[in-house]
């Protein structure tokens, strides 16, 4: 068996159309993979543990590569990241078992959520935060927050046309923190559906904006219709902070 190999990744999202490779367009898939070919001269699959979707970044994505020969971990991870473009980079390179599937093997998924809460854009931020204008109120997106914690369908929180089999998930963690004039929202669930932690923020900043409440949130999540919803917060502010196994 050819020695398995498991990475850890941090990438800005900005450039590329996702994780997952997509013909014609540029995925950081893709670009690993790239990279993984000109320092073995044969092309290699690399399998990831969350298909973040265009724009969205990663500090802790994982995954996994079946090396065709034997090679040292450290020095793979010095010409990764010699061949990879600044953007993306690789943390970490252990071995892995030769069963290891860094999707089906996460117990759990962790993501965090940017806002700049301001009245004024910023030149630093503009492509990890999503800049709301007007105040929101921290004490009132965590009551919407805690909503979503337990076990739910969280039918009215995904991208129509999803192909997963359940809707039903079970959210650990999420809460809200202030860091100046970043709010950041941090959840954590055994997985997630596309577009579940987006629809959510977009949910939970109309609480904040005192729009809707928290009932309204826990109504829509009862409801499972996606009409219901608001709309997905912008990708930009959506981190993959890490994989836990």
């Amino acid at each position: 068996m050819p020695p398995v190999v498991k990475l850890t990744l941090e990438y800005d999202g900005t450039n590329y159309s996702g994780w997952q490779l997509q013909s014609g367009q540029d995925s950081i898939q893709a670009r690993i993979e790239a990279a993984i070919e000109q320092i073995f001269s044969t092309a290699v699959r690399v399998y990831g543990a969350g298909r973040t979707d265009a724009g969205v970044h990663a500090r802790g994505q994982v995954a996994a590569i079946n090396l065709p020969r034997d090679f040292d971990v450290a020095e793979l991870q010095r010409a990764l990241n010699a061949k990879l473009p600044p953007d993306i980079v690789v943390l970490g390179a252990t071995p892995a078992a030769d069963n290891f599937d860094p999707r089906r093997d996460a117990r759990a998924r962790v993501y965090e959520y940017r806002i700049l809460n301001r009245r004024s854009p910023s030149a630093f931020e503009h492509r990890r935060a999503w800049h709301v204008r007007e105040p929101l109120d921290l004490d009132v997106m965590n009551r919407a927050a805690r909503v979503f914690i337990g076990e739910h369908d969280f039918a009215a929180f995904r991208t129509l046309g999803s192909e997963e089999k359940t809707t039903m998930r079970r959210v650990d963690q999420s809460g809200w923190r202030r860091e100046d004039e970043v709010l950041i929202y941090h959840v954590e669930a055994s997985s997630f559906l596309r577009h579940m932690v987006r629809t959510m923020v977009g949910a939970m900043v109309e609480v904040g904006r005192r729009r809707i409440d928290a009932k309204a949130v826990q109504a829509i999540l009862a409801g499972r219709e996606r009409a219901a919803a608001p709309a997905a917060a912008p990708p930009h502010g959506l981190f993959l902070m890490a994989v836990h196994y």
